[in-house]
């Protein structure tokens, strides 16, 4: 065989790619340039370039065709090797537990929900409660308005709860977004397999799909949460993805029926019916739900998790596409992808572009959030000696803050009643590290959700507003969200604002102390 310097080259490239500093140690997925399988790298370098002058703040994009992945990035301190918090993409795993509960004969859709809890039922059971069914709490279609979650993770029983709540529409006939539903599923699987909804899983879809390292949040009485929680890497969220594009295939092996993967990717029930047609057209939320996914518009569909976590999957273009963010306008996110990439996807290969493909590796390789931003005026960090601060009486129950510097790396050590917590924050930099303390989280009023997991992964950066403003923001590299301190300094006092994203200003803390050394 001829040797092929351009082949050779383009080769190499793409393989480098796959084994950038910091990725997994081992890749199960192919890489392929993006021509190769029919796509224009520029579309994809279009793409990016979109990405970064649109509102939506991206943590990783992996873009999976013909069962290759063509392109994946990381917005630095996002790394791909570590996991991300998928919130309601989690709910499509959980459907697929069902899924495979039912191939083993161990329930139907059809089972009555009440059948599985006789000792959390109440005094009185509702016709309409009698009637639910597994099926009902699949497609979301369970007949409570409004959607209790909220109100259920502050109990002790969230199983208890669900079945007592009343149910104000015949199940099955009208959809109400609803994560207990989920949770009511996970809770089922533990019921009948003895197993958390993680565990049963992992024999049978992570292990065989290379899935490692995973974890997710539980309930009081340690049921995985089902309709949020899971946790585990991009590249994952892609492999799941292509196991549905496969119809349950995976190296050869048909580790769930395809049967139900067609089912369970299909349309169940509309969540509008009234709505018109040019809203209908134009929206991806109004195309139908299915088990635990969504349709979308050009004959896709989806897991989708709050703040856009997206896996995407298009059947009609053997196509799978993986996003984690903190986006707020999540349509607007979505529209991105059938803009960009829906259309540089075609049915033949491309001429190779070793230049085009040079520069959209340099544009997936660059790719990073923005570090606070200020005028640094205290070049000299060494110079400010340490203090400590003892704060006021406050929601947090903080008792005392100390920051220091030392080498151009910024120090904070919070203390509570129960624990010390400290942060590392570098200098036009993030420096990376681990905690126990929570961060911001959509379900944060119950305190058992975390229970038995590893310390978060951190990485925080810090910067000088003024001379006497200190700014220090902490990413939590494993979800889609931050923790910003802004540190107002007056000789002996501190007034210090902790801000959560992604709504700081409503969930604004202020504390004040004073220095007691």
């Amino acid at each position: 065989m001829k040797f092929n310097p351009v082949s050779h080259a383009i080769t190499l490239l793409f393989l480098l790619l796959s084994l950038d500093v910091g990725a997994q140690k081992s890749v199960s997925l192919p890489r392929s340039t993006p021509e190769a399988v029919g796509v224009s790298s520029q579309a994809i370098i279009n793409f990016l370039e979109a990405v970064s002058t649109s509102k939506h703040e991206f943590h990783s994009f992996m873009f999976l065709r013909h069962g290759k992945v063509i392109a994946e990035g990381w917005w630095d301190p996002y790394k791909p090797e570590l996991k991300q918090t998928l919130y309601s993409t989690s709910k499509s795993f959980t459907a697929t537990a069902i899924g495979f509960a039912i191939s083993e004969k161990r329930l139907i859709v059809n089972d009555k929900v009440i059948s599985f809890f006789p000792g959390e039922l109440p005094d009185s059971i509702s016709p309409f409660l009698a009637e639910l069914k597994i099926k009902d709490l699949l497609t979301m279609s369970v007949g409570q308005d409004p959607d209790p979650s909220f109100n259920i993770v502050a109990t002790d029983n969230w199983m208890k709860a669900f079945l007592a709540l009343p149910m104000v529409n015949k199940p099955g006939t009208k959809f109400l977004y609803n994560s207990m539903a989920t949770y009511m599923l996970s809770a089922i699987i533990q019921k009948v397999t003895g197993q958390k909804e993680i565990e049963y899983l992992t024999p049978r879809l992570f292990e065989p799909l290379g899935i490692q390292g995973m974890d997710w949040e539980v309930d009081p009485r340690g049921i995985n949460t089902g309709g949020w929680g899971l946790r585990l890497k991009t590249e994952d969220l892609v492999k799941f993805g292509q196991l549905f594009l496969q119809k349950g295939m995976w190296k050869g092996k048909q580790i769930i029926p395809a049967t139900w993967i067609e089912e369970a990717s299909s349309l169940k029930i509309i969540q509008n019916p009234n709505i018109t047609q040019s809203r209908r057209d134009s929206s991806d939320w109004e195309q139908g739900y299915c088990y635990q996914m969504w349709r979308c518009r050009h004959n896709a569909f989806r897991g989708d998790g709050a703040y856009g976590q997206f896996m995407i999957v298009m059947p009609d273009q053997d196509a799978v596409i993986a996003i984690t963010a903190e986006a707020f306008d999540l349509q607007d996110e979505i529209s991105l992808v059938w803009k960009y990439l829906l259309p540089a996807m075609n049915p033949g290969k491309l001429a190779e572009n070793t230049n085009m493909q040079v520069n959209l590796r340099q544009k997936l390789s660059s790719l990073a959030l923005p570090l606070p931003a200020g005028s640094n005026l205290i070049a000299d960090a060494n110079q400010i000696p340490d203090k400590t601060y003892v704060m006021e009486p406050n929601k947090r129950n903080i008792k005392t803050m100390k920051i220091k510097f030392k080498d151009k790396t910024g120090y904070l050590t919070m203390k509570t009643d129960t624990a010390d917590y400290s942060f590392s924050f570098g200098s036009g930099s993030w420096k990376t590290g681990e905690t126990f303390m929570a961060g911001p989280t959509l379900f944060s009023m119950s305190k058992a959700l975390f229970a038995g997991l590893p310390a978060f992964k951190v990485a925080g950066s810090y910067v000088w507003k003024d001379q006497n403003t200190l700014e220090m923001v902490l990413r939590y590299v494993e979800s889609p969200h931050h923790v910003t301190f802004v540190c107002h300094f007056e000789k002996k006092e501190i007034l210090a604002e902790i801000l959560n994203s992604p709504d700081p200003e409503s969930k604004k803390t202020i504390l004040r102390g004073e220095c007691i050394q």
